[in-house]
C-alpha cells in the first residue's frame, strides 16, 4: 500500500464534480408488525453477494415471527441472519405457495440482533417489493398420535388447529406399531397442498425422522417404502413440503413391495439389465435394479451407468450390520456429458455394499450398462517450493477426485498467518484449483475457478491458519477434460497491518499486488478509526483505474463486516453513509468490487452533513 494524506477539503472539491449518490447499502431497523415498501436496484450490490436489502429485527428468545416478501419484478427470497453471520439460520423463496412471493417462519433460539434479508432468488434481479414481518402465536399444542394400521385408509386436514414443528410446518401423527424389518408403503394424497410424509419415534428430544418422502411416483402426492429396523410403535407424520399445508389429505399404509433379488456384480465384469414394469421398486417407490459387491476400507471404486434410453441415476449404499442401508451418495451426470452417470467413491469400511442402478425421474424404462471399476490409490503429491512454477499434465487415466476430475497433487509448508497465492493456466481446459491441509482424505478449505480474471485461468489466494504442511489439487473445472497445465506458488508473506485514519482526513493510495486479500480475492487497504456510539459518518472512495467498493467492520478473523457500499457515489465510485452503534475501533477497507484490480484511489472519511 502507497499512500500520502491531504486535506479533506481538496478530495471534497473533486468529489463534487461527480454525480449525486443514490441511497447506500445500510441495515435498516424494522419493527413487528410493520410493512415497509422498497425497490432493489444496482446500488444495493454486494461484492460477490448479490443485490439485497437488509434489515434489523429484535427477537427475544423463542419469539415466533412471519416474514413475508412480495414482488412482481422478481422471484423473491428470504433470509434470517444472527447479527454479522454469514450463513442464514432459515431461508424461504416460495413458501406462500403462490407464485414466486416468500414466507419465511422462524422462531429466534436466543435474545439479540437478526438481520432478515430481502432479495431475488438469484440474488442479481431489480425492482419494487413489498415486505411485511409479524409476530405468530404459540401453536396449538401436540396431542397423543392417532392409532392407524397396515391396510388403512384415514382422512385428515391441516389447519390452524394442527400443531407445528420447528419450522412452523402444521403437521398430524399417526401411531403404527411395526416388527423388526416390516415393510410397508406409506402414500400421502392431497390435492390442496403438496404433502410430504415423514416416519421417525417420538423422544423427549422431540420427533427422530428415519425416513421421509414429498414426490413418489406420481407427482407431487408422497410416497415411502420403510422398512422398520425393530419391533415397536412409529410415527408416521403428515405435512406439507413448503409448510403452507392447509387441507385435506388421505394417508394410506399398505404392504410394502418385497425387495428385489440383488445380483452380484465384481470389479472388471460388467452387467447388463433392463427397466420395465417388471422391476424392483426401491423404498421411494421407483423402478431400480440393485447389485453387490465386497469392499474393503480405503478401496476406491468407480461405478458408471450408461443408457440410451433413460437419463442414468446411480446411488451407492454400505450395508450395515443390522442390514439396513447407509446411502454413501447418488450421481446423475457425473460423466460430464449427456446422461450418463458415474460415481467414485472411498470405501468406508470392510464390507458388503449395493449399488442402486435407476432411472433420473424414477419412471424410466430401458435398456442400461452398469460397470464397476478399482482405481489406484492417488500417489503422494510432488514437493512443490514458493517461487516455483511447475508444468504438468492430468488424464482421465490418473489420479481423478470423487467429481471424476483428474488432477495433480502437490505438497508446501506454510506458516500460521503466511499468505499464499497459487496461479494455474491451461491452454486445454477451464482450470481449477483446491487447496487443504494435509489430511486424509482430502478437505479443500479454498477453491477457485477463475479468480485470475483473465479467461479460464485460476487464481487462489489463502492465509495460512497453522503452522503446518498443505495441499493444492491442480484440475480441470469439470469431469471429462485433461491436458496440460503450468502452476506457480508464490509468497506473499505476513498480512499487512492496518493503517490508522483520523475522521476529517483523506487518504491517496494504490492498490497493488502486495495489499491484503480479501474473502473473495479482491485486493483491499486497511484503517482503523475511532469511533463515539451516535457518530454519523460518510466514506467516500474514488478511482478512475477500478470499481471502487468501501466497507467498514471490526478487525477480526475472518472480517466481521458491518457495513458496505459499491456505487453509492456513481456507478464505480463509493459512498456510504453509516453510524456507529458503539464505541470502539473500527476498521476501514477501501478495496476492489472484483478480483485482481489494481491502481490509484482516494479514500475520505467526515462526518455526515
Amino acid at each position: 500500500m502507497r499512500n500520502r494524506y491531504l486535506a479533506a477539503a481538496s478530495v471534497c472539491a473533486v468529489l463534487s464534480l461527480l454525480a449525486p449518490s443514490v441511497t447506500a447499502q445500510t441495515t435498516q431497523p424494522l419493527e413487528l408488525g410493520r410493512a415497509v415498501e422498497g425497490s432493489l436496484s444496482e446500488a444495493d450490490a454486494s461484492a460477490g453477494a448479490g443485490i439485497r436489502a437488509d434489515y434489523r429485527l429484535r427477537l427475544r428468545a423463542g419469539q415466533r415471527i412471519e416474514a413475508v416478501l412480495r414482488s412482481d419484478a422478481f422471484d423473491a427470497w428470504l433470509g434470517i441472519y444472527e447479527d454479522a453471520a454469514d450463513e442464514p439460520l432459515a431461508s424461504d423463496d416460495d413458501g406462500l405457495g403462490q407464485g414466486t412471493d416468500a414466507r419465511l417462519r422462524f422462531a429466534a433460539p436466543r435474545d439479540g440482533v437478526y438481520v432478515l434479508r430481502a432479495q431475488s432468488l438469484g440474488g442479481d434481479e431489480t425492482g419494487e417489493y413489498v415486505l411485511s414481518v409479524s409476530e405468530r402465536a404459540a401453536p396449538p399444542r401436540a396431542g397423543r398420535p392417532q392409532g392407524v394400521r397396515v391396510g388403512s385408509e384415514t382422512q385428515g386436514r391441516l389447519d390452524a388447529t394442527a400443531p407445528e414443528d420447528e419450522e412452523g410446518r402444521a403437521y398430524r401423527d399417526f401411531s403404527l406399531r411395526l416388527s423388526r424389518d416390516q415393510r410397508v408403503s406409506l402414500r400421502l394424497n392431497s390435492t390442496d397442498f403438496d404433502p410430504m410424509v415423514r416416519i421417525g419415534r417420538l423422544s423427549r428430544g422431540g420427533f427422530d425422522e428415519l425416513a421421509a418422502n414429498d414426490d413418489g411416483d406420481d407427482g407431487l402426492n408422497a410416497f415411502l417404502v420403510f422398512t422398520a429396523p425393530e419391533r415397536g410403535d412409529y410415527v408416521i407424520r403428515a405435512t406439507s413440503f413448503a409448510g403452507d399445508g392447509d387441507g385435506t389429505f388421505t394417508l394410506l399404509i399398505g404392504d410394502g413391495p418385497m425387495r428385489g433379488d440383488v445380483r452380484g456384480i465384481a470389479v472388471g465384469q460388467p452387467a447388463e439389465g433392463r427397466l420395465g414394469d417388471s422391476s424392483p421398486v426401491n423404498d421411494a417407490g421407483q423402478r431400480a435394479d440393485a447389485f453387490r459387491f465386497d469392499g474393503r476400507e480405503g478401496q476406491r471404486v468407480r461405478m458408471t451407468l450408461t443408457s440410451g434410453d433413460f437419463d442414468a441415476y446411480l446411488e451407492l449404499f454400505h450395508e450395515l450390520a443390522d442390514g439396513s442401508r447407509e446411502s454413501l451418495g447418488s450421481d446423475d451426470d457425473g460423466l460430464g456429458e449427456g446422461t450418463d452417470a458415474r460415481l467414485i467413491r472411498e470405501l468406508p469400511a470392510d464390507g458388503s455394499y449395493v449399488v442402486e442402478a435407476r432411472a433420473f425421474g424414477g419412471g424410466g424404462e430401458g435398456a442400461y450398462r452398469l460397470s464397476l471399476d478399482e482405481l489406484p490409490p492417488p500417489p503422494k503429491p510432488e514437493p512443490l517450493a514458493f517461487g516455483q512454477t511447475v508444468q504438468g499434465e492430468v488424464s482421465e487415466d490418473g489420479s481423478v477426485d470423487d467429481n471424476g476430475r483428474p488432477f495433480a497433487a502437490y505438497r508446501f509448508s506454510a506458516a500460521q498467518g503466511q499468505r499464499i497465492r497459487a496461479i494455474m493456466r491451461s491452454g486445454d481446459f477451464d482450470a481449477y484449483l483446491e487447496l487443504g491441509e494435509a489430511v486424509e482424505p482430502f478437505v479443500a478449505s479454498a477453491s477457485d475457478d477463475d479468480g485470475l480474471g483473465e479467461g479460464t485461468d485460476a487464481q487462489l489466494s489463502y492465509t495460512a491458519p497453522a503452522t503446518g504442511d498443505y495441499i493444492i489439487r491442480a484440475m480441470p473445472l469439470g469431469a471429462g477434460s485433461s491436458g496440460l497445465f503450468s502452476l506457480e506458488l508464490i509468497d506473499r508473506g505476513p498480512q499487512p497491518a492496518a493503517g490508522s485514519l483520523l475522521i476529517g482526513s483523506t487518504v491517496r493510495a494504490v492498490l497493488d499486488d502486495d495489499d491484503t486479500l480479501t474473502e473473495d480475492g479482491a485486493l483491499a487497504d486497511m484503517y482503523r478509526i475511532q469511533g463515539k456510539a451516535g457518530d454519523k459518518l460518510r466514506l467516500t472512495m474514488v478511482s478512475n483505474a477500478f470499481d471502487a467498493f468501501v466497507e467498514i467492520g471490526r478487525e477480526a478473523e475472518p472480517f466481521r463486516r458491518l457495513a458496505f457500499d459499491d456505487d453509492g457515489l456513481s456507478d464505480t465510485h463509493a459512498r456510504l453513509d453509516w453510524t456507529a452503534p458503539e464505541d470502539g475501533v473500527y476498521v476501514v477497507r477501501a478495496r476492489s468490487y472484483g478480483p485482481a484490480q489494481t491502481g490509484p484511489y482516494a479514500l475520505t472519511i467526515e462526518r455526515q452533513p
